[in-house]
């Protein structure tokens, strides 16, 4: 083979396999070696029986000296295994006839697994064992630690790992290296990028193993290293100036001062502050590209809206665009409230726009009129063509792929439109400095006047009752709620399903009040017509799926009751939390959470009862759920490291960045080899245009 390895070249890999390998983002050749073991267990020796400890992986030969049957919640198939130091069970509750009579006639068997203490003793559930005839014929050992690969359904570990051995051969033919500057190696020897990866995969000792079960082998810090210099080359590459021209647009202190003095409040601090970078940067004639964080509620549509009417009066055009038409539609009432006095048109482009509507519409987009185009993905199809556009804004920009920003910022003109990207999730530094190195960042750290702190309380399911009763007293004095239904499930017509049934349960439970449901499958004429309701008080509590997670604005709704609120994020709980507390009246978030919880949603859902700042929240999100989710990759498919971690390689981030700037200036021929080799097809990912 004169050519790289690709993954079709292992045997085995048809398009199938294929296509689950990229359930795991292993989409390629080096993502495939790239997929490192979590953890190692030891199947070279026997452990006595006698010698077994709880819930520790052991390797047991034992002679079978029962089989049972047994009856109670469930049936069960219980083996009694006997060696020279003692006895203990196998536990089978899933098993077919034939097994059981197999079982039954054996001498011999080997278990692998983890025993626990069952009502027989010490018990292995559902191990992986094999049966021999006799002690002579004992099944070989491991010879090595055996690998344990993240998995998934359809693909074992067992599997992975045969296919890594195939690949890590494969790799013979094609040495590597690292691609880190020789600087880096002045003082530690060099060791090439096989052998790294080989030990890796297959460590040669205990403490080779435990170093790597932790993240902390030297091999794994340099790779970790090399990919953050990998991020932040790309994300540096993306701030250089190329062909990145756009129109200086200078601000116009009257015409903002007009705009605020229209609005029932003032601006807080941190809104101007943010207005006037912003203004700052467009006034250049390279394209701004900036980042606004903000928590939930603090104002940056208002920013937003300043900074596009003075985009607006320079006769230009602006593109707004939003994950959801609900949002969409509710911007465009607000932007058309905000902009009547100065004569702004504002166009909202939706998906359920029959067809003579939106022809109308996209000939006034076309035309030379400088005018506000609020919409969702529909904004990038092929037939909305812009005439001017001088600013494009992104709300809530993880919700949207790559390709989706890329192809609204290609529908400019000549020039690059500034880019101002939204995100009521805040961004953990340690990960925007990483994956957003390429924008500028402002940040809203203020709320405004009169918004009330929203209480947040923990409330076992077996108190159900009393959440409807608090629920029906409150809607008796005028007020609304929400009640939100959550499912682990990504599926529309599951959660839908599971929506009806609350909402029918709810309708019985609360039968003085008027109840309306909203979920993924309802048409969007469907749910703008029940957000409506809810806003004009004709419902007094809404039952909604996580779509009502962004943008709607209801001031009188005070009680968000969420079920089962262990299923979710951090950052998503606190998006739904932000949708009470909009109005003058105490408001409270009721966690109702179905018992026993783990550990880990014990702490999670602590952090939300005892933080309302969505920075605090996301720095612990970051933490126990990981990049992907802050960034909005893992249900896209794409994982956003490879080997490193923000938290555990933090020590890594400055030091990346300083080799990312010398790479640059004196090997910038290394550029594409680490955008390759640690980015492939995602290299533009952080390109948020």
């Amino acid at each position: 083979m004169d050519r790289a390895p690709v993954l079709q070249d292992l045997k085995g890999v048809g398009q199938k396999l294929e296509e689950t390998l990229a359930r795991l983002n292993i989409n390629s050749f080096e993502d495939l070696l790239f997929h490192f073991p979590f953890r190692f267990e030891d199947r070279t020796r026997i452990t006595p029986i006698r010698q077994l400890r709880l819930k520790q992986l052991a390797v047991v030969d034992a002679e079978i000296i029962s089989s049972n049957l047994l009856y109670g919640k469930r049936r069960s198939l219980s083996i009694g295994l006997r060696d020279d130091s003692g006895v203990c069970f196998m536990r089978l509750f899933h098993f077919n006839k034939s097994q059981a009579n197999q079982l039954a006639n054996a001498r011999f068997i080997r278990v692998i697994g983890e025993p626990r203490l069952g009502s027989q003793g010490l018990e292995f559930y559902h191990p992986e064992y094999r049966i021999y005839s006799d002690v002579e014929n004992a099944p070989p050992l491991e010879s090595n630690l055996t690998p344990v690969y993240p998995s998934c359904e359809g693909l074992s570990s067992k599997r992975i790992s045969v296919l890594i051995e195939q690949a890590l051969k494969t790799l013979d033919k094609f040495p590597q290296y690292s691609l880190l500057p020789n600087v880096f190696f002045k003082s530690k020897e060099q060791v090439s990028l096989n052998q790294m990866l080989r030990t890796i995969h297959r460590p040669q000792s205990w403490d080779a193993a435990s170093l790597l079960s932790e993240g902390m082998h030297p091999f794994q810090k340099q790779l970790a290293l090399e990919e953050l210099v990998a991020h932040s080359l790309s994300a540096q590459t993306k701030k250089l100036p190329n062909n990145n021209q756009a129109l200086p647009l200078q601000f116009d202190k009257k015409l903002h001062e007009n705009f605020v003095k229209q609005l029932p409040f003032s601006l807080t601090h941190a809104q101007q502050k943010v207005i006037q970078e912003v203004s700052e940067a467009m006034s250049t004639q390279q394209a701004m590209r900036r980042l606004i964080q903000g928590d939930v509620g603090s104002g940056k549509t208002l920013v937003a809206a300043s900074i596009a009417l003075q985009v607006l009066q320079q006769d230009q055009q602006v593109a707004l665009m939003v994950p959801t038409e609900i949002l969409a539609e509710q911007h465009a009432q607000n932007f058309s409230t905000w902009f009547e006095a100065f004569g702004i048109e504002v166009i909202s482009v939706l998906g359920k726009q029959g067809k003579k509507q939106r022809s109308e519409l996209l000939e006034r987009i076309a035309s030379d009129k400088p005018c506000m185009v609020i919409g969702t993905h529909a904004l990038f199809q092929k037939d909305v063509n812009f005439n001017k556009l001088g600013l494009v804004i992104i709300d809530e920009q993880h919700r949207f792929g790559v390709h989706q920003r890329l192809a609204l910022n290609e529908k400019a003109k000549d020039i690059t439109p500034h880019q101002l990207i939204m995100t009521a999730t805040p961004i953990p530094r340690t990960l925007a400095m990483t994956i957003y190195g390429d924008l500028d960042f402002s940040v809203i750290d203020e709320l405004p006047p009169g918004r009330t702190p929203v209480k947040t309380v923990l409330i076992d399911n077996a108190r159900r009752k009393e959440v409807i009763e608090r629920v029906s007293a409150n809607c008796k004095e005028g007020a609304q709620a929400y009640w939100v239904c959550t499912l682990i499930e990504e599926s529309e017509s599951l959660e839908a399903k599971a929506a009806e049934e609350l909402f029918q349960q709810l309708q019985q439970q609360l039968p003085q009040q008027k109840l309306a449901l909203i979920h993924g499958r309802l048409k969007n004429e469907e749910k703008s017509a029940v957000i409506d309701a809810f806003r004009k008080g004709a419902v007094d509590v809404l039952v909604a799926t996580t779509v009502i997670e962004v943008g709607v604005d209801i001031p009188n709704a005070n009680i968000m009751v969420i079920e089962n609120p262990e299923r979710l994020g951090l950052a998503q709980l606190h998006q739904l939390r932000g949708r009470v507390g909009r109005g003058a009246k105490e408001s409270f978030c009721v966690l109702l959470y179905e018992s026993p919880l783990g550990q880990l949603a014990k702490q999670r859902l602590g952090v939300m009862r005892d933080s309302n700042d969505g920075f605090v929240i996301a720095e612990k999100d970051l933490e126990i759920r990981g990049p992907g989710e802050v960034m909005g990759t893992r249900q896209a498919g794409m994982a956003l490291f490879k080997v490193a971690d923000l938290l555990r390689d933090a020590d890594l981030l400055e030091q990346a960045r300083e080799l990312a700037v010398e790479i640059l200036a004196n090997e910038p021929e290394k550029v594409p080899l680490f955008l390759n080799r640690w980015l492939g097809v995602k290299q533009f990912y952080g390109d948020v245009a």
